[in-house]
């Protein structure tokens, strides 16, 4: 068995004591990837088992935690960790930086635990200890979901702890590191389909209407030799003809010839489509009423399509970032709602404008990270460089 982990996780291992925790994270993991209790309690006291060290060690964890996932390194926890207020404080860790929180349980017989532990001299505590670590472990498996963990693997015996030949490090849907383009960024379209196909066609895209079917949305689209296009978001509303630019940007997609993020108006129609409550205003009205002649099964068709937007993308080996609204830098090539919120909507101020329209924050004001963000939300007459750094732009528009 190989176990798929997100590249940038907090794994936290689950196991009573003498379930083998540490010994599993040796063999699968670096030894600078792992943070164990015991040995946080060693540096703290010279005593691994001196549980009045307990505290300081655990605050020596969590701080060295907190500066790997800063520095996007998956960081793995060798602790007990069976009681739900133990693991709490590592799931607001992972959030905290953005990060995946995976636990894998090592739910071992307690029978051999407590023989593993008879051999061990340094484990001479009675055997209630490892009763009652078995009973917050069981209580746990019904809640490790929602607690907050995005994946949990349970490994019930020993062979299939044996089992795990090793892990697999996911690239997460936002990390296009390896593609250094050319990109023709495209800002927010707003339903404006024979502007943005004017556009494309300057830029040297040639794009021919096909029969619509279920193998593709009614664009066949040919791109500049090495080119790509990203969309910025808010491919809807207030323009007169959302569903073409939706079967437009959905063809290139499709075709892997375009990338795109969403925007906060493209998440409020996915919103609808899913038959929630939401307030239609701000041109969300007009692009209803251009759906109401498409078929149920275009409309699923976009709800599956917007569904599947990542927030952001990095390219270029970290040089380049988009997202609708921006993205400050220790967010960017996470994964976490904080980090979607942020990359549709950017900062907001918490007023509102004379149209009603929340106030937002500048968040560029202050940005110093060394990839661009190029992001569209606000409109603006012409694309505009915001802030110089040490003499070069390092952000746009």
């Amino acid at each position: 068995m190989v176990i798929n982990v997100p590249e940038l996780s907090l794994v936290v291992l689950i196991g009573v004591s003498g379930s083998g925790k540490s010994s599993f994270a040796r063999k699968h993991f670096k030894p600078t990837e792992i943070l164990s209790s015991d040995y946080c309690r060693a540096l703290v006291s010279d005593d691994e088992n001196n549980q009045a060290a307990t505290d300081d060690a655990f605050s020596v964890l969590y701080y060295i935690a907190g500066k790997r996932l800063k520095n996007g390194l998956l960081t793995v926890i060798d602790a007990t960790n069976v009681q739900k207020e133990s693991r709490k404080g590592l799931i607001n860790l992972a959030r905290e930086y953005h990060c995946l929180p995976v636990a894998i349980v090592l739910d071992i017989p307690e029978a051999i635990c407590q023989e593993r532990n008879k051999s061990r001299p340094d484990r001479n505590f009675g055997t209630h200890v490892i009763v009652n670590q078995k009973q917050q472990l069981r209580k746990s498996l019904r809640t490790l979901k929602d607690e907050g963990f995005r994946q949990v693997v349970v490994l019930d015996s020993v062979a299939e702890v044996e089992g795990v030949s090793g892990f697999s490090r996911e690239k997460l849907y936002n990390n296009k590191k390896d593609e250094s383009g050319p990109f023709d960024v495209i800002g927010d379209v707003h339903a404006c389909f024979e502007e943005l196909k004017e556009l494309l066609e300057k830029l040297g895209y040639t794009i021919e209407r096909v029969p619509e079917n279920d193998s593709n949305f009614g664009f066949q689209i040919l791109p500049p030799e090495n080119r790509k296009a990203v969309f910025v978001g808010d491919l809807v509303d207030r323009g007169p003809d959302s569903p073409s630019v939706l079967r437009l940007v959905m063809s290139m997609v499709q075709a892997g010839t375009a990338y795109c993020v969403p925007g906060n108006h493209d998440s409020k129609l996915q919103d609808y489509l899913n038959g929630k409550k939401v307030t239609i205003k701000h041109g969300l009205e007009e692009t209803i009423r251009q759906l109401q002649g498409e078929t149920d099964n275009f409309k699923t068709r976009v709800k599956d399509f917007l569904r599947s937007l990542i927030s952001h993308y990095v390219f270029d080996q970290g040089r380049l970032v988009v997202a609708h609204a921006g993205l400050r830098e220790d967010m960017q090539g996470r994964g976490s709602g904080a980090v979607r919120a942020f990359a549709m909507y950017g900062e907001t101020t918490g007023e509102v404008d004379e149209f009603g329209l929340p106030i937002r924050y500048n968040w560029a004001k202050e940005y110093r990270g060394q990839a661009r963000v190029v992001f569209g939300h606000t409109p603006v007459p012409e694309a505009e460089w915001l802030r110089a750094y040490f003499g070069r732009e390092r952000k746009c528009r």
